[in-house]
């Protein structure tokens, strides 16, 4: 089977997306016609190394290109200050330079941290995403969004650095759990939702396929949630207007996110799936959507087996009030008042700060009752 290709359009720093079967396997003759000095920097994590970094390392040897490699703590709590300050350092002793290449091996975390790293590296230094997580394939490696977490909330400190290339290999997403799998599956299903219906329509009948492992299916996912990404991106690179339809469910996940303590207790397409869920509840009830609308999202999530509402959380939660103070630390809050992304239907998603604290809460109150 051959990759798609989706190009990112960004003037003067353009790039293609490659989606596809067996694309790490082949990943060495791509990268070595980006370099002057055959050598790179590879940063993964202990569970993808294990599953993936020699497929890599061997496809490097055969383009005859150097390369060493970083392994971090796999995990949302490596996405910190000491191990971006660990990778920094370690990439100087690489000597990286300033046309020299960084590779990011991994799920959305070390996509995060490395794009990070390398965007103030010498002020900016290339690198290659290799998402290997569905999430990350779909969302955290296209864009140039990078950044750490930190006491205070969720991505607050980081920077726009667009990778050079992104290679899917959409044949390594059978190596997640099915936990994994679905929570990646949030993401995709969210570009559904805020803005083609035809493409909601299709993961409807096609969805249970693709978690079943049909290739075609899977390729066309990602393609399509990779090309809606694309298109808001080319629009609203750093996120001024329409790129705030990506955090679609984002604003209850991120609250959700950190009253669980970025734990397993919540993996992150989890949070957005379950936050999609309310975005459209809320739309509902200020009779912005039909209430088949909440109905139809909760429904296919969980045809899917997903997390669909706050009551799946496992464990206590906080009280209403105190997830609306969680929200208010989010990155969306602009001159103090809560960005909310709603729907006046599926496909039909739009930016709005005007939104009744009550709305919110009588939302958030249901929810926790279950």
């Amino acid at each position: 089977m051959t990759f798609e290709t989706v190009h990112v359009g960004l003037v003067g720093r353009e790039y293609d997306v490659l989606i596809g079967p067996d694309l790490i396997a082949t990943a060495g003759a791509r990268i070595a016609d980006m370099l002057t000095v055959k050598k790179v920097a590879i940063v993964t994590d202990e569970n993808v190394a294990g599953l993936h970094l020699a497929t890599l390392q061997a496809s490097l040897d055969a383009a005859g290109v150097a390369h060493s490699a970083l392994t971090l703590p796999a995990g949302e709590s490596t996405k910190r200050w000491p191990e971006f300050t660990k990778t920094v350092e370690w990439l100087l002793e690489q000597k990286v330079e300033r046309n020299g290449l960084v590779i990011a091996l991994g799920g959305g975390v070390i996509g995060d941290l490395v794009g990070f790293a390398a965007s103030v590296l010498r002020r900016g230094v290339r690198f290659v995403q290799i998402p290997t997580s569905l999430l990350a394939q779909v969302d955290s490696s296209v864009g140039g969004k990078t950044g750490i977490n930190t006491d205070q909330g969720k991505n607050l400190v980081g920077a726009f650095h667009q990778p050079s290339l992104v290679l899917a290999d959409t044949s390594i997403l059978s190596t997640l759990t099915e936990r994994d799998f679905l929570a990646g599956y949030g993401e995709v299903v969210k570009y559904g939702l805020l803005g083609d219906a035809a493409f909601f329509d299709w993961l409807e009948v096609n969805a249970p396929k693709m978690a079943a492992g049909d290739m075609d299916a899977r390729v066309y996912a990602v393609k399509r949630s990779v090309e809606m990404k694309a298109e808001i991106v080319m629009r609203d690179e750093t996120e001024q207007g329409d790129r705030a339809l990506l955090n679609l469910g984002h604003t209850f996940c991120h609250a959700l996110e950190k009253a669980t303590g970025y734990s397993d207790r919540l993996l992150h397409g989890e949070g957005v799936a379950i936050g999609c869920a309310l975005a459209f509840e809320l739309s509902s009830r200020m009779g912005l959507c039909s209430q088949e609308d909440p109905s139809r999202v909760r429904a296919h999530l969980r045809e899917m087996g997903m997390k669909t509402d706050v009551t799946d959380i496992p464990g206590d939660l906080p009280d209403a009030e105190a997830l609306l103070t969680l929200m208010g630390q989010d990155k969306k809050v602009l001159d103090g008042k809560l960005r909310f992304i709603l729907a006046r239907g599926i496909g039909q998603a739009f930016v709005t700060s005007d939104v009744p604290r009550e709305a919110v809460l009588s939302v958030l109150n249901d929810a926790l009752r279950g």
